[in-house]
């Protein structure tokens, strides 16, 4: 496993969220921690607890990396109203440390052994026209890890086509680094879904990712009329599981199982599309299956004989190996 896709040791925290009870796991006191960065736990009793987030957590740049660490018993919840943590190198708000803030290599950010659920973008772009999708995480800049996390329930904006991320939303990241997914899950069952204009899971412009040993599945992409928008349509419905656009970037996929994801249009597990026909898609050891593209207003135009993949690439791309891929 390479180094960015490895859990970060959390053995001399920063900041310890709580005081052995869940009543002292606020949601100020996880604003407060993400806004000091560094190595945040949580000591929140024995048992799960929720937090309910009050307000938007936000990361600075100009602070430690941060490790946000729920130890396998914290979930963050949005409450179906608000994105769960917000992280932006060209946010000036947030402290601009660079003129050529886009694609910079900090802040590094690693979310590990924590749940986010309910989370909910929609018109929170809060005055920046490139903040728009990423529900429960949205990220511009710098570098993200997600290690053995869970994303549940989460939203973005429902039409849009070039709207996506109801978990993650990441754009411009570190050319240093994919952005890591490991042993993570996206939905997992019936009713546990992330749903988004494009990109239940996932969505990307000009950023690579590497998706290790995790599960998609119940993840749905709800807009109508593709992108860019057919004529009389608001856009959307792309990339059920994923959704990758851009450039120059990177997909490499292993272990990993996208299985009922669903999109109105096509592309009902991923959408990659490398409008300079340079970037690279790899899938290996891993399941799709049983993805579907359900709806009527234009057709689906998965790769033939792989169901569920709608791929623009370099050519010889992807490569594919030791991997299923059925209807």
């Amino acid at each position: 496993m390479p180094a960015g896709g490895q859990a970060k040791s959390v053995s001399q925290p920063t900041t310890v969220v709580g005081t052995g009870t869940p009543a002292s796991c606020t949601s100020a006191a996880v604003v407060a921690a993400v806004a000091n960065g560094g190595v945040v736990t949580f000591n929140c009793g024995a048992d799960p607890v929720t937090i309910n987030m009050a307000a938007t957590a936000r990361v600075f740049n100009n602070k430690p990396d941060l490790v946000l660490d729920g130890g396998g018993k914290v979930t963050l919840s949005g409450g179906g109203a608000r994105r769960i943590l917000y992280q932006n190198s060209c946010d000036q708000s947030l402290v601009w440390t660079s003129p050529n803030c886009d694609f910079q290599d900090s802040p590094k950010t690693t979310l590990q052994n924590i749940t986010f659920a309910d989370g909910n973008s929609s018109g929170q772009g809060y005055g920046l026209k490139e903040v728009y999708g990423g529900g429960a995480v949205f990220a511009r800049g710098g570098r993200l890890s997600i290690i053995n996390s869970r994303f549940f329930r989460n939203q973005c904006e429902h039409t849009g086509p070039d709207v996506g991320g109801a978990a993650v939303r990441a754009l411009e990241m570190s050319r240093a680094s994919p952005v890591y997914v490991v042993n993570s899950t996206f939905g997992g069952a019936d009713g546990y879904g992330n749903v988004c204009s494009n990109g239940g899971g996932l969505s990307s412009i000009d950023t690579s990712y590497a998706v290790i040993n995790s599960v998609f599945t119940h993840n749905k992409a709800i807009g109508v009329g593709q992108n860019p928008a057919i004529a009389g349509t608001p856009g959307g419905g792309l990339g059920g599981g994923l959704y990758m656009d851009g450039n120059t970037f990177d997909l490499s996929m292993c272990g990993t199982v996208m299985r009922n994801n669903s999109a109105n249009e096509s592309g009902s597990a991923i959408i990659y599309v490398s409008n300079s026909r340079t970037g690279t898609m790899s899938v290996r050891d891993s399941t799709v299956a049983s993805n579907r593209s359900i709806g009527t207003a234009a057709p689906s135009f998965d790769l033939p004989g792989l169901p569920g993949l709608f791929i623009i690439a370099a050519p010889g791309q992807p490569v594919i190996s030791g991997s299923s891929i059925t209807p």
